[in-house]
């Protein structure tokens, strides 16, 4: 078992990505817990290490040389729990997103139920589903076996069959998996978890025990109606790590110092945002954002209900070839803020693909990458709506849900140029409505705080209550109909030092409330022409109390779902008009 941080002092995380490796250092300072600092390497699970460990071990050296910690001894273990000379750390924990994409194969009963689920389990993982098999496919059983026998799956999710409902339906797929599984060789089989009809448990069991390492969780369609994920996400962290220890030299070492707690940094993440959606005092769900080099995660949770989305396909790196087909080229292009051919655009995708730890030097590939940037956030956002539960309050289908506050992170958000063009990437990708809170976690803790928070809550909340996340402004994004220059809100700003001022919000605007930070103001809301501001009902309004961030109050009126014009002269002249609004 891991030591305990109840009485513990420091905690070391290592996140090992996809480019880079990260050790960050937690301890406490004046009584309170703080994040201190963090090492960095080049993780080096590829040619000519082939062994992430050497990455790890970079990473903690350079963390030593910035505290004049000593972390590791003579021989390469690391010290735990800390010396009587400072030496170590009291506890340590890790988590992982380098590793090739995992192939996954769905097989379910249902298209549009169990394999719809089951496609979202998958979706939780660093992978895709390359094939999805139901009790209606078509193919010939030769055909479908050969298809799996062709792909190697790492992982077979298995659903189906509501609790103490099918039962012959789900046998049958369940000899066929055995069947296919026992036709590959015994080095590669894969990972099964097995997600459907409990009843079935025993039989499940004996049929597939002997050839694979089975896996069970929870009923992820318990009715037709209703689905409950929780089990299955737990479980697929697990086999995750399970995976990445074959596949990676090395990753046996962190399992062995963090005593079997290794985390995929997404499960990691998406257990912060959980978290937050505990202890925030609003009702409503909390989101969070994480792009990184190789993938883009979002998580979003509503009162402890988990929808985590991991997109291998959304990045910035090697998967971005998947993105230069005519219909993605045209959206990235309507994305930008100057003029830039479609042959340029090509060029800098193929040429990160091969160099994904690039950054973009020139204002063309700043105004490129951006662009993706929006294109991606954009998809995954209108991917991941559709697995929310329905607790998730929407102003209408395909708009995101009320949410407080948005937590973004990742590298690419927190190395732009200005905090304007941060905040102009996620308005324009994650178009949220109503009211919310834009918060950027500059130092790119949330994954290493979700890592930690099932040991030392405490560490967690006392991180989040601390600088190290950076508070960029309150968002109010009405959304209704009418013309642009309609007035759709009437608001009044009473300032702490008693001043007051009064604004009527026309549609199709942006503009931004200088709040310095840390000055508390009330606003009073009153939407026109029965827009909704997120007060329970379309024309309601109501009182909000905001704080001031890097950027006060944004109105943000330009409508949901944002439009931008076909004239690329008018479309360019608006996209730098919005950012010079905000003064990036």
């Amino acid at each position: 078992m891991t030591t305990s941080l109840i009485d513990a002092d420091s905690l070391l995380v290592l996140d090992v990505g996809d480019i880079k490796t990260r050790a960050i250092l937690f301890d406490v300072v004046e009584g309170r817990y703080r994040y201190l600092a963090s090492g960095f390497s080049t993780t080096t699970a590829g040619s000519p290490f082939n062994n992430v460990g050497e990455g790890v071990r970079l990473a903690i050296n350079d963390l030593e040389a910035i505290t004049g910690r000593k972390l590791l001894s003579q021989d390469g273990r690391l010290l735990m729990p800390t010396l009587q000379d400072g030496s170590g750390v009291d506890t340590f924990s890790a988590i992982i997103s380098a590793g090739p994409p995992l192939k996954i194969v769905a097989v379910g009963l249902l298209d549009r139920v169990s394999l719809d689920s089951a496609r979202r389990i998958a979706g939780s993982a660093y992978g895709q589903v390359d094939e999805a098999i139901g009790l209606n496919d078509q193919r010939k059983m030769e055909e479908r076996i050969d298809t799996i026998l062709q792909l190697r799956p790492d992982l077979i999710i298995i659903a189906g069959g509501t609790e103490d409902g099918a039962v012959h339906s789900v046998n049958r797929l369940v000899d066929f998996v055995s069947l296919t599984c026992r036709l590959l060789p015994e080095s590669q089989r894969p990972e099964v978890l097995f997600a459907g009809n409990q009843a079935l448990r025993d039989e499940i069991e004996a049929k597939l025990a002997p050839t694979v390492n089975l896996h069970f969780a929870a009923n992820i369609r318990p009715s037709i109606e209703d689905e409950e994920l929780d089990s299955a996400l737990n479980q697929m962290a697990h086999i995750t790590t399970t995976i990445r220890a074959r596949q990676l030299s090395g990753v046996d070492k962190l399992e062995g110092w963090s005593h079997g707690g290794l985390l995929p940094a997404a499960s990691a993440f998406g257990r912060i945002i959980r978290f937050l959606s505990k202890t925030y005092p609003s009702k409503k769900g909390v989101l969070g954002v994480e792009l990184g080099s190789s993938v883009t995660t979002i998580a979003a949770a509503f009162t402890g209900w988990l929808t985590l989305g991991v997109y291998p396909h959304l990045c910035q790196g090697k998967n971005l070839t998947t993105l230069l087909n005519p219909t993605n080229l045209e959206s990235i292009v309507r994305w930008l803020s100057i003029d830039i051919p479609s042959s340029t655009i090509r060029e800098y995708m193929m040429n990160k693909c091969l160099y994904p730890a690039n950054i973009p030097i020139t204002r063309e590939e700043l105004a490129i990458e951006q662009a993706i940037i929006r294109h991606q956030l954009r998809f995954a956002i209108e991917s991941i709506i559709s697995g929310f539960p329905r607790k998730a309050v929407s102003v209408g289908k395909g708009f995101l849900p009320w949410v407080e506050p948005i937590v973004a992170t990742g590298e690419i958000l927190t190395q732009v140029s200005t905090y304007a063009q941060c905040v102009m990437m996620l308005l324009d990708g994650l178009q949220p409505t109503g009211t919310t809170t834009l918060i950027l976690d500059q130092n790119q803790l949330s994954s290493a705080l979700g890592a930690a928070a099932g040991i030392n809550p405490a560490l967690v909340v006392q991180i989040l209550d601390s600088n190290a996340f950076l508070h960029l402004g309150t968002v109010i994004s009405p959304v209704g109909k009418a013309r642009p220059g309609t007035p759709i809100l009437r608001l009044k700003i009473a300032y702490d030092n008693g001043q007051t001022t009064n604004l009527d919000v026309l549609q199709g605007t942006f503009e931004v409330i200088t709040l310095a930070q840390g000055q508390s103001a009330r606003l009073q809301l009153q939407p026109l022409h029965l827009y909704d501001v997120g007060m329970g009902a379309p024309g309601r309004g109501g009182n909000l109390k905001v704080t001031g961030g890097i950027f006060g109050v944004i109105i943000d009126a330009r409508g949901r779902p944002l439009r931008l014009p076909d004239q690329p002269n008018k479309r360019l002249e608006l996209m730098n008009k919005w950012l010079w609004n905000l003064g990036g």
